[in-house]
């Protein structure tokens, strides 16, 4: 069968060189809205970074948005094609949803770790208490928080377990207070233990003058009178004062001859006869 050259011609005009036309504006429009993709990007990092937001968050937030960007502008290159991109739309959208389903728990955990990077109450180096442990923070990521314990095991915790309870920051303040307890005899000196242990606080210079330092008898035990000794001290130095003051509270009253007295029970056995 031949083909007149009007037919050729028509051909040519009807299917090449529209379609070429129109892969010619595709890839402009690829092309032009992958640059604009990548200034609003990168206006965005910038604008975040300005805010002093967590580097971390910034490059997360920036990666999101710049796959959004591109997907639109693919699309846009498609139905430049005469793709129907109708049908595309809907089931990116359905995928999406099925992924946020599936993903319930690791949203939960990104959610709060953008909130936790926000508005920081803990940052890398603090001491915290929170989903139940404790340790010092290493790291914090967008969906985990990496802790590290006193005897030096890795924790790695969900950042919806932390955010979602009860969060103590021991190094949030500069100074914190020691609360300990030390028990004497009924039948020693008051006034003397208290001056053996006042001693013991002013000769220590890591226990701050300000706030003052508290010695009170507060109780009357069953088998100890119990003073409360709360000295104020760097946050740095609670532990090594805290178990300094203890060993020297014990060794004073070992050598002023004060008791430390311990639970006991007497049994009195009665014979019958």
């Amino acid at each position: 069968m031949d083909i007149s050259e009007e037919t050729v011609t028509k051909l040519f005009e009807d299917y090449i060189v529209v379609y070429g036309m129109n892969l010619v504006f595709a890839i402009l429009i690829f092309i032009i809205g992958k640059w604009i993709a990548n200034v609003v990007t990168k206006l965005v990092k910038t604008g975040m970074t300005k805010s002093k937001v967590d580097s971390v968050l910034v490059d997360f937030v920036s990666g999101i948005i710049k796959s959004i960007l591109v997907l639109f502008v693919i699309i846009a290159s498609l139905g430049e094609l005469g793709v129907d991109t109708t049908s595309l739309v809907a089931l990116i959208g359905a995928a999406g949803l099925a992924i946020g389903l599936s993903l319930q728990s690791s949203l939960q955990n990104f959610a709060s770790g953008v909130m936790l990077i926000m508005f920081r109450p803990f940052t890398t180096g603090d001491f915290i208490e929170a989903a139940g442990i404790s340790g010092v923070v290493e790291k914090i990521t967008i969906f985990n928080t990496m802790m590290r314990t006193g005897d030096n095991k890795e924790l790695i915790v969900p950042n919806g377990a932390i955010y979602g309870g009860v969060i103590v920051n021991y190094s949030a303040k500069s100074t914190r207070r020691i609360d300990m307890v030390f028990g004497i005899g009924y039948g020693d000196d008051i006034k003397k233990a208290k001056e053996i242990m006042q001693e013991i606080l002013v000769a220590d210079e890591r226990v701050l003058d300000e706030p003052e330092s508290l010695i009170a008898l507060s109780e009357l035990a069953d088998s100890s009178v119990n003073f409360i000794v709360r000295p104020w001290v760097k946050s740095g130095d609670y532990w090594a004062v805290k178990f300094d003051v203890t060993e020297k509270v014990k060794l004073a009253f070992d050598e002023a001859g004060i008791s430390i007295p311990y639970p006991q029970m007497d049994i009195h056995l009665s014979k019958e006869g």
